[in-house]
């Protein structure tokens, strides 16, 4: 259950369904609720699965859209009831975000049905979050039932478990990755350079949605003062309701010449991109996982991101990237890798050869199932 799924694209809606089609690949029987309408889905947004060994392609699993005629799409979606009712499901997985109404009302629904729940929370709450969910958690520890709650990273899982405060299971489940897809970066040359110059300067890339909470005017702000020490360039992969201020900004301090806006690309053109950078650049104070940060890292990108953010779980300062806690930090940092070249290719050279374990989807799998277990073993009552 996920307010948004495909044809919208962001963390979420990649990550529910790559897991489903893991899962479905796996011998589940796995299905899909949604508050998303489908009137824009693309063909190649639904592929099918490539098989495991020996097996046919699998179909991508069914979706239900629930869509309720709200106002600019608002994903507040319809009652869950009559799906439960003709898939009697053994596990309602629903993922939330930091607001999702249609996620929400899916845990409630569950609950009361007595089906065996597991909650994932995607995103890091703030204090006002923390206080909407109190009372909410409050009321279902009275009658726990099969609730069990994951979080995407401990940064996310802090406030998390704040809110619970003991009463339910709070475990950290990563976001999953096919790590195959990557092994061909692990055979490129790396670029070796003493310094970068003006006709060869370092390249910076960042990757995600130009919204206010992915921070992409301090993105611009930080590309403007390392700029103005070391010759750098940047490609900015994403698109979003801050483009047009991004635009405006870059052309104001007169940064269009060397940072591009490349707006939205498929997941084959920004491995493309990733594969012509240095550096990869993640300033968001608030993110709770980092998906295309990871993809970096697979690619070999040394990353620079916040030191509090969910990042940190697959990125250690000086072994896979640097990590800072303030703006001067990440500066520092982003400037010392255009500056230091041996530092740039041992960092590159780890991440090429190393994969982040509790990352790959045969990791993923096998935490979700203890989850799912505690779940059904919480489960008071026959469900359905």
């Amino acid at each position: 259950m996920s307010d948004c799924f495909l044809p919208r694209l962001g963390g979420i809606e990649v990550q529910v369904d790559e897991l489903s089609r893991a899962q479905l690949a796996a011998g589940h029987d796995v299905s899909i609720a949604t508050a998303t309408p489908c009137r824009t889905v693309r063909a190649l947004d639904r592929l099918p699965m490539d098989p495991p060994p020996g097996r046919p392609p699998l179909d991508p699993p069914p979706v239900h859209r629930l869509v309720a005629p709200m106002p600019w799409e608002l994903p507040i979606g319809r009652s869950l009831h009559p799906v439960l009712a003709v898939r009697k499901p053994d596990i309602v997985h629903v993922h939330a975000g930091a607001v999702s109404p249609f996620a929400w009302r899916a845990v409630e629904q569950a609950r009361r049905a007595r089906i065996p729940l597991v909650l994932t929370v995607h995103s890091l709450w703030g204090p006002a979050g923390r206080g909407v969910y109190r009372g909410l958690f409050a009321s279902w520890a009275r009658d726990a039932g099969g609730l069990v709650v994951t979080t995407v990273s401990e940064a996310a899982a802090a406030p998390v478990r704040q809110v619970v405060a003991g009463r339910l299971p709070v475990r950290i489940v990563a976001n999953g990755i096919d790590t195959s897809r990557w092994h061909d970066f692990a055979h490129a040359p790396i670029r070796l350079r003493t310094m970068p110059d003006a006709d060869d300067p370092l390249h910076v890339v960042a990757v995600g949605r130009l919204a206010p909470r992915k921070e992409p005017m301090n993105l611009l702000r930080l590309l403007r003062e390392v700029g103005a020490a070391a010759p750098i360039r940047a490609t900015i992969v994403g698109d979003g309701p801050a483009r047009a201020r991004m635009e405006r900004y870059l052309r104001r301090h007169r940064m269009s010449g060397w940072v591009r806006l490349t707006g939205r690309l498929d997941r084959s053109a920004v491995r493309g991109v990733l594969a012509r950078a240095d550096v990869f650049l993640a300033p968001a104070a608030r993110e709770s996982f980092g998906l295309a940060a990871l993809e970096a890292r697979l690619a070999g990108l040394p990353v620079v991101a916040q030191a509090g953010s969910g990042v940190a779980d697959f990125v250690e300062s000086g072994r896979e990237g640097l990590l800072g806690r303030t703006f001067p930090d990440m500066s520092a940092a982003l400037l010392r890798l255009a500056r230091d070249h041996r530092l740039r290719h041992r960092i590159t050279a780890h991440n090429r050869v190393t994969e982040p374990s509790r990352c790959t989807w045969p990791a993923v799998l096998d935490d979700f199932g203890e989850c799912y277990e505690l779940a059904s073993a919480k489960t008071p009552l026959a469900h359905l």
